[in-house]
């Protein structure tokens, strides 16, 4: 008997060979352009467990030799092979196929083997003399060493073997047994093979499926009166379908140059200060606000959590209020004046006083090492108390050199730490922040509101999916944030939440939505300005959460909907599916294994009507493209009829998509 298969996510797969041992990385075989992989040295593209992630490389030889290629997922260091899956030649010499990554945290190694495939280049020449009626003595010569180097125990090699010896029979019948697939099956692989080169390793960073898909919550625990509060609200967060529930920081907040409402400059005597104003005499970024209860309140609110399959995250705003203990304390770990003050934030036109700014650069580097040093300490006392999840407040204004020490030092004690970059920056220092250990990003999704365009959602979902970034930065898209009303949003109707929420949870395995979102709050603080009108930062706000007026329903609905398929638990798997109307988005996307696969049609407009042919890749769909096929709407039950080009309408008023399962089995 076989060798047993182990099973993983998504199906089985054949026990995994070892590879024999090779000389030299680079061999008579070249293979360049190994994906995934990070775009630098020294950093690491990223996959989650359980996820079948594409691998791609260019591979050729000199000479005319068949090849034969494989992709391999080592243990970090190489060593043990883990996984492995074979490659399919394209074309231009480019190689491809998918690798289902094994369970297990940490680093690891993608590397890709290219030999010679010794049957086929044999079958080549076989073949080719016999079509021109030529001399294939040397052929069968060449045929009874090969085959009798190789494992004869297997009957159809055993076979072939003695045809091809067996010289009273004419050439081409002591040859068919040869060139047939068992045989080429049991020459398969690299053992043995000539000319087996393998590619320098790609290093693979292997996260947990959150750090890949989750839908995320956001709310202040001070305008549920606490973390007793939060907690009470925390089963109604969980029946919507969310995973992650982010706290902003829950620390001491400072009352020196304390923000009033809307960021006025004078706060009045009830006015609670901006949490990310961190730090007062009571404590730092280890201490939380009494306002909001006790280390006892904050366990009971991660125990309630995790009762209800939802995990915590807070925020990690390496950041200071002028009150701040580091400011005493360490006053060097700060940026100062010609005047000898302290420089508090700014991001013209923006104002912070509230706020210092950290230099993570003193001129010492005795200074610079003990600082960051405090800044891990923070993490590893959350992490201490249960918390595993982590919103980075404005990476992009501290040293990347700073992260790429941080994250990596953290993760090597705990891989199943997640680190989101709240970085609305330029676009390489964000893919930077991705390469050097970032989980996810925010991205742009906030201002992607038109279907074409250089900045339109569908380039920005072919770069995010299936440009070189996607082996190392994961998107998050938030159509809100505390800081951020944009778009359609601002003074929208109900319509435009619902569209925003749609592209945001369907397009990208995660997403986020800022309480409020789901009772349409639509008043920015001016016309210029993204903030939201009376915000939430510098103001405790008490929703009525028993109103019906609300998108709730359709949030439960469509998280529901997201755990029910595969398929949107994946991104490099997504569609674009050309429309006559810029006005309405069609995309699909794909399970791992093939068989979920759902159908997104959405309106950009949430004021009229919108009509649209759409033209399907019905390829890729795995649907009949000369004959009608069914649908069924996940949202409404309905049950279509559609065609490689169906005619939809989609009316803001009753119905902003329709989410289409196309695997119902009818």
């Amino acid at each position: 008997m076989g060798a047993q298969c182990r099973r993983v996510r998504g199906g089985t797969v054949p026990p995994v060979p070892q590879s024999p041992s090779v000389d030299r990385v680079t061999g008579r075989v070249v293979i360049d352009d190994v994906r995934p992989a990070a775009p630098h040295a020294g950093f690491m593209a990223k996959a989650v467990q359980g996820e079948a992630i594409p691998v791609s490389a260019t591979i050729f030889t000199d000479g005319r030799d068949t090849l034969a290629a494989r992709a391999l997922i080592e243990a970090g260091g190489g060593g043990e092979v883990l996984a492995w899956a074979p490659l399919a030649l394209g074309i231009n010499d480019s190689w491809g196929g998918t690798v289902v990554v094994p369970d297990g945290l940490g680093p690891r190694q993608v590397v890709i083997e290219a030999w010679v495939d010794r049957h086929a280049s044999w079958v080549g020449r076989v073949e080719a003399k016999l079509g021109a009626d030529q001399d294939v003595s040397v052929e069968i010569a060449e045929g009874v060493a090969m085959l009798a180097g190789a494992d004869i125990a297997e009957p159809p090699i055993a076979t072939a073997l003695a045809a091809l010896r067996d010289d009273r029979l004419p050439p081409a019948a002591r040859l068919v047994r040869a060139l047939s697939a068992g045989v080429a099956a049991g020459l398969a692989g690299p053992e043995g093979a000539p000319r087996l080169t393998r590619s320098a390793p790609a290093p693979l960073w292997v996260d947990r499926e959150l750090a890949l898909c989750g839908a995320w919550y956001e709310l202040f625990p001070r305008s549920f009166g606490g973390f007793r509060g939060t907690a009470a609200r925390v089963p109604a967060i969980a029946a919507m379908g969310f995973d992650v529930l982010y706290l902003p920081p829950v620390h001491p907040i400072g009352t020196t140059e304390r923000k009033g409402r809307d960021n006025s400059l004078t706060a009045g005597p009830h006015d609670p200060g901006s949490p990310w104003a961190i730090g007062s005499p009571e404590g730092g970024h280890t201490a939380i606000h009494a306002e909001l209860g006790t280390f006892e309140d904050f366990d009971h609110l991660l125990a309630v959590a995790a009762a209800h399959g939802v995990e915590v995250a807070l925020d990690y705003a390496l950041q200071c209020s002028p009150d701040h203990p580091w400011v005493h304390d360490h006053p060097e770990w700060f940026h100062h004046r010609p005047d000898g003050s302290i420089a508090y934030a700014e991001n013209p036109p923006k104002k912070y006083q509230d706020i210092y700014p950290i230099n993570f650069w003193p001129d010492r580097d005795s200074d610079r090492k003990a600082l960051w040093a405090a800044c891990k300490d923070i993490l590893d006392f959350w992490i201490a108390k249960g918390i595993y999840i982590f919103r980075v407040d404005n990476p992009h204004t501290k040293p990347v050199a700073f992260w790429e020490w941080l994250i990596p030092a953290i993760q090597a004690d705990h891989p199943d730490v997640i680190f989101l970059a709240e970085a609305f920056t330029r676009p390489k220092v964000m893919a930077k922040l991705a390469e050097v250990g970032f989980t996810q990003s925010y991205t742009y999704f906030t201002w992607r509101t038109v279907q074409h365009g250089e900045d339109g959602i569908w380039a920005f979902i072919e770069e995010l999916a299936h440009g070189p970034a996607a082996d190392f930065m994961r998107p998050n898209f938030w159509p809100n944030t505390p800081d951020i009303l944009s778009g359609p949003l601002r003074h929208g109707p109900p319509a435009a939440f619902a569209s925003r929420f749609i592209l945001a949870a369907l397009l990208s395995p995660s997403y986020g939505i800022y309480s409020g979102y789901e009772f349409y709050e639509n008043l920015p603080a001016s016309s210029t300005d993204e903030e939201y009108l009376n915000s939430e930062k510098y103001e405790i706000k008490h929703r009525d959460f028993a109103q019906t007026q609300t998108l709730a329903p359709l949030i439960t609905a469509v998280n529901a909907i997201r755990r029910r398929h595969p398929a949107f638990s994946r991104l490099r798997t997504i569609k674009m599916h050309p429309s006559d109307n810029p006005a309405i988005v069609a995309f699909s996307k794909t399970s791992d294994d093939g068989a979920d696969v759902v159908l997104v049609v959405v309106t950009l407009d949430s004021a009229q009507v919108q009509e649209s042919t759409l033209h399907l890749d019905t390829a890729v769909l795995g649907v009949p493209g000369d004959r009608p096929f069914y649908v069924i709407d996940e949202l409404s039950g309905e049950l279509y009829m559609w065609s490689a080009h169906p005619f939809v309408r989609l009316d803001p008023a009753s119905r902003v998509v329709h989410i289409l399962n196309l695997r119902a089995g009818i």
